[in-house]
């Protein structure tokens, strides 16, 4: 097991965009991106100017960081949440993608007011590092358990679409011990999937996710999109053209399409001023 030594709480400010509402919600956000690692600035500032205090951190990858999705500290979340809810009445968690996976581990295992998960994972996935292989997340300094990948995957196309890498994997290796335990997730909660996703089948995650607390219970809302990929764009963002070569799916219309879907179930779940 590869550790990091943990310094003082809260990330480093070179790895944090903050953003202030003129006039404050209530809700404070912690904003998370996927495997990018980019800080998510201009979707910050766009809830802040909808009342929201957001802070968007890079999570791996910067100053006493872990270098990649691998082994990083869940405890480096549930800081940033307690450090945010000294500013605001509620705290809420934003992510996408290896960013949702993170949102709810963290909302599985810390009291969270609201969860938004964008193109979400239902279970914890494996990550590498300097050839090494583990866990995505550790939890009081442990691994937590994860699926591995298929060995033998190799990608159709190019650039690759992960998701049959994915698809496979899970259903080789179908932990019960690797899932993230969404019944445990209080609050509201609120999970958006494209139907094209072809990074990971994020529909197939969202209904295993629900699944878990209908089982207990539960109420979540769900929106999907059969058109749109794993990015989603939200009434007034641009497309984003950075991060890893990979077949995301969808196109800026059918993503637009989600975001505008979504939107209404965001501005609630955050009590945003729209």
């Amino acid at each position: 097991m590869t550790t990091t030594p943990r310094r003082s709480i809260g990330v480093d400010p070179a790895d944090r965009h903050d953003a202030f509402p003129e006039t404050p919600c209530g809700t404070a956000v912690l904003l998370l991106a996927g495997s990018s690692g980019r800080v998510e600035a201009g979707r910050a500032e766009m809830l802040a100017r909808q009342g929201a205090r957001v802070r968007a951190i890079r999570w791996f990858g910067g100053i006493g960081q872990r270098p990649a999705p691998h082994e990083v500290p869940i405890e480096t979340f549930i800081d940033e949440v307690e450090l945010l809810r000294r500013d605001a009445d509620r705290v809420a968690i934003f992510g996408t993608s290896f960013g949702a996976e993170a949102a709810l581990v963290t909302a599985s295992l810390h009291p969270i007011d609201a969860t938004v998960a964008v193109a979400p994972s239902s279970v914890v996935w494996a990550g590498s590092s300097e050839g090494t292989w583990s866990s995505h997340w550790t939890h009081r300094g442990t691994p937590m358990p994860f699926v591995s990948f298929t060995p033998s995957w190799v990608p159709s196309t190019d650039p690759p679409a992960y998701r049959t890498l994915y698809e496979s994997s899970i259903d080789r290796d179908p932990s019960a011990a690797a899932a993230i335990r969404s019944e445990d997730i209080d609050g509201i909660f609120v999970l958006v999937a494209g139907g094209d996703d072809r990074v990971w089948p994020s529909t197939r995650f969202a209904r295993e996710l629900v699944e878990r607390r209908t089982a207990k219970g539960l109420e979540t809302t769900t929106i999907t999109h059969p058109g749109a990929g794993h990015r989603l764009l939200l009434p007034g963002e641009s497309a984003v053209t950075a991060g890893a070569t990979m077949a995301r799916g969808g196109s800026p219309a059918a993503d637009a399409e989600l975001g505008a879907l979504a939107w209404p179930h965001i501005v609630t779940a955050l009590h945003l001023r729209a």
